[in-house]
Protein backbone atom coordinates (compact mmCIF):
# COMPACT_ATOMS: atom_id res chain seq x y z
CA UNK A 1 0.00 0.00 0.00
CA UNK A 2 2.86 2.37 0.82
CA UNK A 3 4.20 1.98 -2.73
CA UNK A 4 0.77 2.70 -4.28
CA UNK A 5 0.34 5.87 -2.20
CA UNK A 6 3.86 7.02 -3.16
CA UNK A 7 3.17 6.46 -6.85
CA UNK A 8 -0.18 8.25 -6.70
CA UNK A 9 1.46 11.37 -5.28
CA UNK A 10 4.52 10.98 -7.52
CA UNK A 11 6.75 10.88 -4.45
CA UNK A 12 10.43 11.01 -5.24
CA UNK A 13 11.43 9.63 -1.85
CA UNK A 14 9.64 7.79 0.91
CA UNK A 15 10.85 6.79 4.31
CA UNK A 16 9.40 4.53 6.99
CA UNK A 17 10.53 3.21 10.36
CA UNK A 18 12.59 6.36 10.99
CA UNK A 19 13.46 8.00 14.31
CA UNK A 20 11.47 11.17 15.18
CA UNK A 21 14.48 13.50 15.01
CA UNK A 22 15.53 11.99 11.67
CA UNK A 23 12.05 12.60 10.24
CA UNK A 24 12.10 16.30 11.09
CA UNK A 25 15.70 16.66 9.87
CA UNK A 26 14.82 14.98 6.58
CA UNK A 27 11.88 17.35 6.07
CA UNK A 28 14.05 20.40 6.81
CA UNK A 29 16.67 19.15 4.33
CA UNK A 30 14.00 18.68 1.65
CA UNK A 31 12.68 22.21 2.29
CA UNK A 32 16.20 23.61 1.96
CA UNK A 33 16.44 21.81 -1.39
CA UNK A 34 13.23 23.58 -2.46
CA UNK A 35 10.98 20.54 -2.34
CA UNK A 36 7.50 20.14 -0.89
CA UNK A 37 6.98 17.44 1.71
CA UNK A 38 3.93 15.45 2.75
CA UNK A 39 4.21 13.57 6.04
CA UNK A 40 1.86 10.74 7.01
CA UNK A 41 1.89 9.71 10.64
CA UNK A 42 -0.21 8.47 13.50
CA UNK A 43 1.88 8.62 16.65
CA UNK A 44 3.33 11.03 19.18
CA UNK A 45 6.76 10.49 17.65
CA UNK A 46 5.42 11.75 14.29
CA UNK A 47 4.22 15.08 15.67
CA UNK A 48 7.41 17.14 15.06
CA UNK A 49 7.61 15.95 11.46
CA UNK A 50 3.88 16.49 10.89
CA UNK A 51 4.23 20.11 11.97
CA UNK A 52 7.38 20.60 9.88
CA UNK A 53 5.89 19.21 6.63
CA UNK A 54 4.06 21.25 4.02
CA UNK A 55 1.09 18.92 4.49
CA UNK A 56 0.76 16.71 7.54
CA UNK A 57 -1.67 13.81 7.32
CA UNK A 58 -2.73 11.88 10.42
CA UNK A 59 -4.67 8.65 10.73
CA UNK A 60 -7.76 9.09 12.92
CA UNK A 61 -6.98 6.06 15.06
CA UNK A 62 -3.56 7.53 15.93
CA UNK A 63 -2.44 9.70 18.81
CA UNK A 64 -4.51 12.78 19.66
CA UNK A 65 -1.52 15.12 19.31
CA UNK A 66 -0.80 13.82 15.81
CA UNK A 67 -4.42 14.51 14.80
CA UNK A 68 -4.23 17.99 16.36
CA UNK A 69 -1.00 18.97 14.62
CA UNK A 70 -1.80 17.47 11.21
CA UNK A 71 -3.34 19.56 8.46
CA UNK A 72 -5.51 16.64 7.37
CA UNK A 73 -6.92 13.73 9.36
CA UNK A 74 -8.29 10.81 7.41
CA UNK A 75 -10.95 8.72 9.06
CA UNK A 76 -9.98 5.48 7.33
CA UNK A 77 -7.30 3.27 8.83
CA UNK A 78 -6.28 2.27 5.33
CA UNK A 79 -3.88 4.48 3.38
CA UNK A 80 -5.89 3.76 0.23
CA UNK A 81 -8.17 6.61 1.36
CA UNK A 82 -5.32 8.97 0.40
CA UNK A 83 -5.24 7.54 -3.11
CA UNK A 84 -8.99 7.99 -3.40
CA UNK A 85 -8.72 11.53 -2.01
CA UNK A 86 -6.05 12.37 -4.60
CA UNK A 87 -8.24 11.07 -7.44
CA UNK A 88 -11.20 13.11 -6.18
CA UNK A 89 -8.99 16.17 -5.85
CA UNK A 90 -7.72 15.81 -9.42
CA UNK A 91 -11.27 15.38 -10.72
CA UNK A 92 -12.43 18.46 -8.82
CA UNK A 93 -9.58 20.57 -10.18
CA UNK A 94 -10.43 19.45 -13.73
CA UNK A 95 -14.06 20.40 -13.14
CA UNK A 96 -13.10 23.83 -11.78
CA UNK A 97 -10.79 24.44 -14.75
CA UNK A 98 -13.48 23.34 -17.24
CA UNK A 99 -16.10 25.56 -15.58
CA UNK A 100 -13.75 28.54 -15.54
CA UNK A 101 -12.91 28.16 -19.22
CA UNK A 102 -16.57 27.70 -20.15
CA UNK A 103 -17.66 30.76 -18.19
CA UNK A 104 -14.89 32.98 -19.58
CA UNK A 105 -15.49 31.82 -23.16
CA UNK A 106 -19.27 32.12 -23.06
CA UNK A 107 -19.31 35.50 -21.29
CA UNK A 108 -16.64 36.85 -23.65
CA UNK A 109 -18.82 35.80 -26.56
CA UNK A 110 -21.83 37.54 -25.00
CA UNK A 111 -19.82 40.72 -24.45
CA UNK A 112 -18.53 40.62 -28.02
CA UNK A 113 -22.01 40.16 -29.45
CA UNK A 114 -23.27 42.97 -27.23
CA UNK A 115 -20.52 45.34 -28.33
CA UNK A 116 -21.26 44.57 -31.98
CA UNK A 117 -24.94 45.25 -31.37
CA UNK A 118 -25.93 41.73 -32.42
CA UNK A 119 -27.38 40.89 -29.03
CA UNK A 120 -29.76 43.08 -27.02
CA UNK A 121 -28.91 43.57 -23.33
CA UNK A 122 -31.98 41.65 -22.10
CA UNK A 123 -31.10 38.61 -24.22
CA UNK A 124 -27.48 38.81 -23.08
CA UNK A 125 -28.60 38.88 -19.43
CA UNK A 126 -30.93 35.93 -19.99
CA UNK A 127 -28.22 33.87 -21.69
CA UNK A 128 -25.72 34.76 -18.99
CA UNK A 129 -28.09 33.64 -16.21
CA UNK A 130 -29.08 30.50 -18.10
CA UNK A 131 -25.43 29.55 -18.61
CA UNK A 132 -24.71 30.15 -14.92
CA UNK A 133 -27.55 27.81 -13.98
CA UNK A 134 -26.45 25.18 -16.50
CA UNK A 135 -22.84 25.21 -15.31
CA UNK A 136 -23.95 25.12 -11.67
CA UNK A 137 -26.25 22.14 -12.30
CA UNK A 138 -23.54 20.32 -14.24
CA UNK A 139 -21.15 20.89 -11.32
CA UNK A 140 -23.50 19.13 -8.92
CA UNK A 141 -22.93 15.75 -10.51
CA UNK A 142 -20.79 13.16 -8.73
CA UNK A 143 -17.06 13.29 -9.22
CA UNK A 144 -16.65 9.57 -8.91
CA UNK A 145 -17.69 7.37 -11.76
CA UNK A 146 -19.88 4.40 -11.02
CA UNK A 147 -17.01 2.08 -11.89
CA UNK A 148 -14.86 3.65 -9.17
CA UNK A 149 -17.38 2.84 -6.43
CA UNK A 150 -16.65 -0.14 -4.23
Amino acid sequence: MEQQVSECFRARTRRSATLPEDKAAFIRAEHEAGRRVVMIGDGVNDSPALSEADAGIAISSGAAIAREIADITISADDLYALVELKHLSNALMKRIDRNYRTIIGFNSGLIGLGVLGALPPATSALLHNASTLAIGLRSMTELKRETDKK
